[in-house]
C-alpha cells in the first residue's frame, strides 16, 4: 500500500468525523428537555396540566398549558399507543380530550445520525490501530534492511556504453569480448567444452577506464548487470557485509545469466587478518563471503 494514499485516507476518515459531530451538533438541541416517568404524565393529564403530546416513535413530548413550564419527555411500551398507555394509568376520556394528540413520523436523519455516532468511532479507533500498526511494520521494515543488498540493476536491453567508447586497452577488450560472447551464445562454449571464468578483475590506475570498461560489457552482452561498490558492503553493523553479499549473489542467481560489477572492491579485499579484529575483521567477513559465493561450494555459481 502506498503510504501517502493510507494518510490521505486517514485525513479524509477525521474530516468525516468532524463532518458527523456538526450534523449531531446541529440536530441536537443544546438543552435537552426533562424526562419524567409515563406514570408521572398520567398524573399531570388527570390534573389537566398539559396542552398538547407529540408522539415520535416510543418518545413522547409533553407541552404544559403554563409557558413558563419548560417542555418534558417520557417513553412508552414499544407497540401500544400513547392513548392507550395513558388510559390504562387511569386517565379518562374526558381527559384525554382536552388534550391534542400529533404523531411525528420517524427522522431518517436523525436516526442515521444516531446510526454513525455510535459506529464512527469504532471505525476511527480501527483506523488509528491499523495506522500504527502499518507505521510500527515500516520501521521494522527500516531495521530488516540493512542485510539487503544495494546494488542497482540494469536490465541490459538499452545499452549506452559499447566497446566502441573505450579508446585503448585493446588487450583487455579483447578478453573481454570472448566474456561477452559467451554470454550471448553460452551453447557454443559447452559444447567445446569450455568454461566461463568466475570473475574477472580490472586493475589499474584510477582514471583509467575500469568502470567504463564494465559498463561496455554490459552494454555489448544484452544480460542484466547488477552495480555495486565495495564500501556500500560495509556497515556499522557486525556481520551485515556478509549478509548484502550473499543477497546479492541470490540476486544475480534469480536473474542469470547477468553480470555482477564491484566497484573499488579494494574498499573490501584488503590483506587477510591485517584488520584490528583479526578474524573477526568485519571487511574480512565480507571478503571471505566473496570469495565462497565465487568458488565455494556451490555449484549454482
Amino acid at each position: 500500500m502506498n503510504p501517502g494514499r493510507f494518510k490521505n485516507g486517514f485525513v479524509y476518515l477525521l474530516i468525516l468525523v468532524a463532518a458527523v459531530a456538526l450534523l449531531y451538533s446541529l440536530f441536537t438541541p443544546s438543552q435537552k428537555p426533562q424526562e419524567i416517568d409515563i406514570s408521572e404524565v398520567a398524573k399531570q393529564a388527570q390534573d389537566g396540566l398539559i396542552r398538547e403530546i407529540r408522539v415520535k416513535d416510543d418518545v413522547i413530548k409533553v407541552v404544559y398549558k403554563n409557558p413558563d413550564v419548560p417542555e418534558a419527555t417520557s417513553r412508552k411500551e414499544p407497540g401500544i399507543s400513547a392513548i392507550q398507555t395513558l388510559k390504562d394509568l387511569g386517565v379518562s376520556q374526558e381527559q384525554l380530550a382536552k388534550i391534542t394528540f400529533k404523531m411525528e413520523p420517524p427522522s431518517d436523519v436523525s436516526n442515521w445520525i444516531a446510526i454513525l455516532g455510535s459506529f464512527v468511532p469504532m471505525v476511527l479507533v480501527f483506523a488509528l490501530f491499523y495506522f500504527l500498526m502499518r507505521q510500527a511494520q515500516g520501521t521494522n521494515n527500516q531495521a530488516l534492511s540493512f542485510g539487503k543488498s544495494r546494488a542497482r540493476l540494469f536490465t541490459g536491453d538499452k545499452p549506452t556504453v559499447t566497446f566502441d567508447d573505450v579508446a585503448g586497452a585493446d588487450e583487455a577488450k579483447q578478453e573481454l569480448r570472448e566474456v561477452v560472447e559467451f554470454l550471448k551464445e553460452p551453447q557454443k562454449f559447452i559444447a567445446l567444452g569450455a568454461r566461463i571464468p568466475k570473475g574477472v578483475l580490472l586493475v589499474g590506475a584510477p582514471g583509467t577506464g575500469k568502470t567504463l570498461m564494465a559498463k561496455a560489457v554490459s552494454g555489448e552482452a544484452g544480460v542484466p548487470f547488477f552495480s555495486i561498490s565495495g564500501s556500500e558492503f560495509v556497515e556499522m553493523f557486525v556481520g551485515v557485509g556478509a549478509s548484502r553479499v550473499r543477497d546479492l549473489f541470490d540476486q544475480a542467481k534469480k536473474h542469470a545469466p547477468c553480470i555482477v560489477f564491484v566497484d573499488e572492491i579494494d574498499a573490501v579485499g584488503r590483506q587477510r587478518g591485517a584488520g584490528l579484529g583479526g578474524s573477526h575483521d568485519e571487511r574480512e567477513q565480507t571478503l571471505n563471503q566473496i570469495l565462497v559465493e565465487m568458488d565455494g561450494f556451490d555449484t549454482d555459481t
